[in-house]
């Protein structure tokens, strides 16, 4: 991008929404694919209740830039006032693909529909991405702002006051609060692994992560009106700074948890990102630093994509077992124990494999980019 001033010239696309997107999707393709679940640096597991890792950054920075983009592929809609319904069939049957794969990959391989866990991360993409494109068309920046906050404290509020039976009023102790209770009572039998640990994706929960992709409406708005890319990545940054130090305080009344998606939780993520993204704008956008981009943007660019194709290809390694010395592997165990345990040790080994399974599907993303293969879901 050519920039005069200090500001973009022209519209070409933002590199660095793209780059960022696709460092929240490695992220998320390395977090899931340990070469063994038992062995894992405690900063790449998530925190086991309140508390915050590095994993723990990934799906809210995700739902950041979702934000983000969508002020920029809604924007022109809104800003020339076709608002048809045509629009809202765009936002409504994306959601529904989103919400549907997410099913699929909740059930495969083995298809137990009966059972089947309903709420999952590209569920709640899709009912973010809905709710939020919906507030985008239909208010201002003010109005967005306002509602921003006041899903926070509505939030917060709902743990707080609300009484639930057999715990104590504003409750966060794992399993007894009021986001389980009511997840339990309308997802029973839906859960999948979390009907007894509680559902991350839950329902109550998804209120503070409409709030973390309101933000990245709100940024996306702020980039749009073109104050000049130092002065913007400098504000970016002192109001993400801002938000972290406003979450960390929240804590002291409203624990950071990720499964609950607290409010405090939303806020010291949200101002997370905004640092890093900040950051990613001024060098790539700014000074045309680009070069080390390419991996993140070939992943950026097909993010969905690459994010189900990576589980449905981890699931069925899974599947595939062979015998070799009266010992069933299926290949991640046997690779990892036969070549990589030796050499790293456990934890190391562990975080190779992941490396290696990022940078294969990196591989395969990158020839997705050079012969213009772009999966919009």
């Amino acid at each position: 991008m050519n920039t005069e001033n200090g500001k973009p010239k022209g519209t070409k696309r933002l590199k660095s929404i793209d780059a960022f997107r696709g460092l929240t999707i490695a992220g998320m393709i390395l977090v899931i694919n340990p070469g063994s679940w038992k062995y894992i640096y405690p900063s790449l597991r998530h925190a086991n209740w309140h508390g915050c890792t590095i994993a723990d950054l990934v799906f809210p920075f995700f739902l950041f830039i979702v934000g983000v983009s969508i002020t920029f592929s809604l924007g022109k809609a809104k800003s020339h006032d076709t608002q048809g319904t045509g629009l809202y069939l765009k936002i409504i049957k994306r959601t529904i693909i989103l919400f549907v794969i997410g099913l699929f990959l909740n059930t495969f391989p083995k298809f137990n529909i009966a059972d089947i866990r309903i709420m999952g991360v590209l569920q709640r993409i899709a009912i973010c991405y809905l709710i939020v494109s919906i507030v985008f068309i239909k208010t201002e920046f003010r109005t967005q702002a306002i509602i921003t906050g006041a899903l926070l404290f509505i939030y917060w509020a709902i743990m707080e006051w609300i009484p639930i039976p057999n715990a104590e009023l504003g409750s966060y102790e794992k399993g007894k609060t009021v986001a389980t209770f009511v997840d339990k009572l309308i997802l029973k039998g839906h859960m999948g692994y979390y009907e007894k640990l509680g559902e991350p994706e839950g329902i109550i929960s998804t209120i503070p992560a409409l709030s973390s992709t309101l933000f990245g409406v709100l940024t996306g708005q702020y980039l749009k009106l073109k104050k000049g890319i130092k002065k913007t990545s400098i504000t970016l940054f002192l109001c993400g700074l801002v938000l972290a130090i406003v979450g960390l305080v929240w804590s002291n009344s409203l624990p950071i948890n990720k499964q609950l998606w607290t409010s405090s939780y939303a806020t010291l993520t949200t101002g997370l990102a905004l640092i890093l993204f900040s950051i990613f704008y001024y060098v790539i956008d700014g000074i045309q630093y680009q070069k080390w981009t390419k991996p993140l943007i070939v992943f950026g660019m097909n993010a969905i994509t690459v994010y189900v194709l990576s589980i449905i290809l981890a699931r069925i390694i899974k599947m595939l077992t062979f015998v070799v010395d009266d010992k069933t592997y299926h290949l991640r165990s046997w690779m990892y124990e036969n070549y990589f345990l030796g050499l790293f040790g456990n934890y190391g080994a562990s975080l190779v494999y992941a490396l290696l399974y990022c940078v294969f599907w990196c591989g395969i993303m990158w020839i997705f980019y050079s012969r213009k293969i772009f999966i919009k879901v």
